[in-house]
């Protein structure tokens, strides 16, 4: 092949990578938030805007240079030797697949993986021409061990944190008082851990779970990096985020949210009027946005306007308000605790939010790039690339922008079924599954373990949500729609693009 041949499979492969990280956003992103829009810990235009920074800073900031070509090495470059225009055809094929499937999983609200979609797409190629015997076997067994360990293991995991929330503070009558105590501890805890995350889960981070960074020298800085920072941030909490909270919560002062930053030194404020308001978990705060919708006269909205109400209708959604009778049932079931010991975990549950959102930006945009990649290489050198390939620092950006679009623009879907439609949502139980997720991600790390974060999230908020001690407090339709679209990821994904890539390849010329 001669190098900057097909051109036309370089402009459909951006495309399809663009949507493919579209649906990146749309979907996996989106759950990491939806928990703390279904506690009410932020609004949904508040996660999207924080998740705006935190995936496209990630993917910038720490995102590989160097990416897999082909995800997982579930079939090998080699078996295409001679022929890199056929395998530059199936990147964009498995590209079209993958996206196709992230997408309608996410206007069905289906929480899929975006890697197992991918890798089930590259199967699918490798079926198509060369036969099952060109699959890596115990990469696609280990997969489907995922579908049950990854969801168990962060189950359990999150159960535990949440019944030692339970029952060391929520659960008695001076709440309140023992979460002022406990909070430094809680904030030391995640953020250590969440920082350990990052590190261990950045591609340009300190990777200590790779054989060759296990040198004292490496362990002992991440080690002091985090423990270190996570003192710090320990210390900062107890001076100025307890303070805070007392004067809000117990002395019910009228203070901002960037008091926080000074509280000390901020003189004594009135009483606060609308504090309950602010509290209060099972508001309807959906009639907002639809006052700011009315306008002054009953002229009908332009075609313009239309539009963009369309394609903006999720922004402003109150997707913890949009529950149907069933699911109202469901919500009867939880225990409910005091609003003001609630509230103190909601700072909490955005970090745990933040930093899963920044670690994934940095580490899952590989899934639309790799491919990409290998198409862009493909086309500049005319020749098979290697088993991994460099990736752009415009490559890296414009997949975080799309990520950024498809979380702003559909990642309601995927929000209104983990956060809310599962179970109750609070903010302690919210960040007791976001933090079972993450401590369960990182463990399997080291361990080798296959897991997937989607997998893991929806796991976490099915263990949390049976800690009310009642079967019925838990939405099982879901969670088997769930488990079936889980199931189904790899043999859709396959099966589109291996039927395009036999319908390109294998049609009469």
């Amino acid at each position: 092949m001669e190098p900057y041949s097909y051109q036309f499979i370089l402009i459909l492969g951006a495309i399809f990578a663009f949507l493919d990280a579209y649906g990146i956003g749309a979907n996996d992103v989106a759950n990491s938030f939806a928990t703390s829009v279904g506690s009410r810990s932020l609004t949904l235009w508040q996660a999207c805007t924080i998740a705006i920074f935190t995936e496209f800073g990630g993917a910038v900031l720490l995102g590989a240079e160097t990416t897999d070509t082909i995800k997982n090495s579930i079939i090998k470059v080699d078996l295409f030797k001679g022929q890199p225009e056929i395998l530059m055809l199936g990147f964009m094929c498995a590209l079209v697949g993958s996206s196709f499937w992230v997408i309608m999983s996410s206007k069905w609200g289906f929480p899929v993986s975006t890697t197992h979609s991918i890798v089930g797409a590259i199967c699918g190629i490798g079926l198509a021409q060369f036969g099952w015997d060109s699959l890596d076997k115990p990469t696609l067994t280990n997969i489907v061990i995922s579908w049950f360990s990854s969801p168990g293991i962060a189950g359990v995991v999150a159960a535990i944190i949440y019944l030692v929330t339970k029952y060391t503070v929520m659960n008695h009558s001076n709440s309140l008082e023992r979460g002022l105590i406990a909070i430094p501890f809680y904030f030391w805890f995640t953020l250590t851990l969440m920082l350990f995350y990052v590190i261990l889960k950045a591609p340009k981070g300190i990777d200590i779970s790779k054989a060759k960074n296990q040198t004292p020298d490496q362990i002992g800085l991440a080690l002091g990096l985090t423990f270190g920072l996570g003192v710090f941030i320990a210390i900062l909490t107890r001076v100025l985020l307890v303070p805070y909270f007392r004067r809000l919560l117990v002395d019910e002062e009228d203070l901002k949210w960037y008091h926080v930053f000074y509280t000390p030194f901020v003189p004594k404020q009135p009483k606060s009027t609308t504090l309950n308001q602010k509290l209060a978990l099972g508001a309807d705060h959906s009639g907002i946005y639809e006052d700011e919708k009315v306008t002054k006269d009953d002229t009908p909205p332009s075609k313009l306007q239309q539009a963009y109400e369309y394609v903006t209708r999720g922004l402003f959604m109150d997707v913890a308000s949009a529950q149907s009778e069933h699911v109202k049932g469901v919500h009867e079931k939880a225990v409910k605790y005091e609003n003001k010991t609630e509230y103190l975990y909601s700072f909490l549950q955005v970090c745990t939010a933040a930093f899963a959102s920044f670690a994934h930006g940095s580490n899952d945009v590989a899934n639309a790039a790799g491919p990409f990649s290998g198409i862009v290489r493909i086309y500049e050198t005319g020749q098979l690339p290697g088993k991994s390939v460099p990736v752009p620092f415009w490559l890296l950006a414009s997949m975080g922008l799309a990520i950024d679009a498809g979380l702003i623009l559909y990642g309601f879907n995927i929000m209104r079924v983990l956060g809310n439609n599962i179970t109750y949502h609070s903010p302690s139980r919210g960040f007791s599954m976001e933090l079972g997720a993450a401590l369960t991600v990182i463990t399997a790390s080291f361990l080798g373990l296959p897991v997937s974060t989607t997998h893991c999230i929806t796991g976490a908020t099915v263990g949390v949500g049976l800690c009310n001690g009642e079967l019925r407090a838990i939405n099982w339709r879901v969670v088997a729609w769930c488990l079936f679209s889980w199931i189904v990821t790899l043999p859709v994904a396959g099966g589109i693009a291996g039927g395009l890539f036999l319908l390109i390849t294998r049609s009469p010329r």
